[in-house]
């Protein structure tokens, strides 16, 4: 785990942008070493005490996941924070975007993996780029704080 441009990792709440990775690509039981990627980055930057900590390491769980179920595999997860906002991207290896979710159906199986996610985020999305995606989910610093 290290910060995108090689310094040392700050302890407390994010000054400036930070940004750290962690590369995922065939990497045994990426969900679990994403929530503890996650729940380090947290607890480092003070936001590991909330309501939203645990919003956010289910988001973290959903997102690999559905990378990793519907997408080709994960690539990276990237976790970027600053004074307002903590973004959370899954990057995979499918030019695909991810669609709106529909309201899941009661009594039926799956589906409900991108409903949590607009649900438990203040907001989401797609970036696609040539060899795949990044979907993301932000949630406001204030809620983590």
């Amino acid at each position: 785990m290290e910060p995108e441009a090689g310094g040392p990792m700050t302890v407390g709440p994010p000054s400036g942008s930070q940004r750290r990775r962690l590369a995922l690509a065939g990497v045994p039981g990426l969900v679990a070493k994403g929530r503890d990627f996650t729940r380090r980055a947290l607890r480092d930057w003070g936001w590991d005490e909330t309501e939203a900590s645990e919003d956010t390491l289910l988001l973290v769980s959903e997102l690999l996941s559905n990378a990793s179920l519907h997408a080709h595999g994960c690539r990276e997860l990237v976790l970027t924070a600053d004074a307002t906002v903590l973004r959370i991207e899954v990057h995979d290896g499918m030019a695909t975007p991810a669609l709106r979710p529909r309201e899941p159906q009661r009594g039926v199986p799956g589906g409900r993996g991108l409903f949590i996610v607009e649900r438990l985020s203040d907001c989401w999305g797609t970036h696609t780029y040539e060899t795949g995606k990044a979907v993301w989910a932000e949630i406001a610093a204030s809620r983590l704080a």
